[in-house]
């Protein structure tokens, strides 16, 4: 039987923290997890006082809730701030993965991680206000099950996340189908279902249609 080729950081996930300032002027803290190989980002919680008890009960509440596979998982890429303390480490030591420590004052040592946070901040929050800790979980929540299930990405062939594993989708003839889309966070995004999406437009069949 042949073996399917893992992809570039199938084994890997990585965590740390976003902050937002609301229009009260208080700072909310939240925890997001970037899965390196499909690209598929998790929120594991918000709040405004992100203490290393907090942290490590976010892991845990993670770890039970959502349909992660563990077991496929090696390396957990986090930085050395004090939230991520002995306890964070072992919730996630006891699913079999080990912690890998970011050299101090080193984003660039977690970039995949740091790169969703500055998406979010481009395509989500630099657009919206946000008015208390109920509205950024929820704003957060809906934007990553669009980022998850429709945007494309170039790192996995302009395939949405959930697609990385399942593969692209049927090509469809886009000069005989029209394109339909929905309003999502008030038209801060436009979502486009995935079955109508075809990875590749060669130019030839673009050229023919006009």
């Amino acid at each position: 039987m042949e073996t399917v080729p893992d992809r570039p950081g199938q084994h890997i996930v990585a965590v740390d923290f976003l902050h937002v300032d609301t229009v009260h002027i208080q700072r909310l803290y939240a925890l997001v997890m970037l899965e390196h190989g499909s690209r598929r980002t998790h929120l594991l919680g918000v709040t405004t006082n992100p203490t290393g008890q907090w942290t490590a009960q976010a892991a845990r509440n993670f770890l039970m809730d959502s349909d992660i596979d563990s077991t496929k998982l090696k390396f957990l890429i986090r930085d050395r701030a004090g939230q991520f303390t002995s306890s964070f480490d072992a919730v996630f030591a006891d699913a079999g993965l080990r912690i890998l420590t970011s050299p101090p004052q080193a984003p660039k040592a977690n970039a995949h991680c740091e790169r969703i946070i500055g998406t979010l901040r481009r395509e989500l929050l630099d657009r919206m206000l946000i008015l208390n800790e109920c509205h950024l979980r929820r704003t957060l929540t809906r934007y990553l099950q669009h980022y998850n299930t429709t945007r494309p990405h170039r790192s996995i062939g302009q395939l949405s996340p959930s697609q990385a594993d399942a593969g692209p989708p049927t090509m469809i003839d886009l000069a005989n189908h029209r394109v339909h889309r929905k309003t999502i966070l008030g038209g801060a995004h436009q979502r486009v279902p995935a079955r109508q999406l075809t990875p590749r437009i060669s130019r030839s069949s673009l050229d023919s249609n006009f």
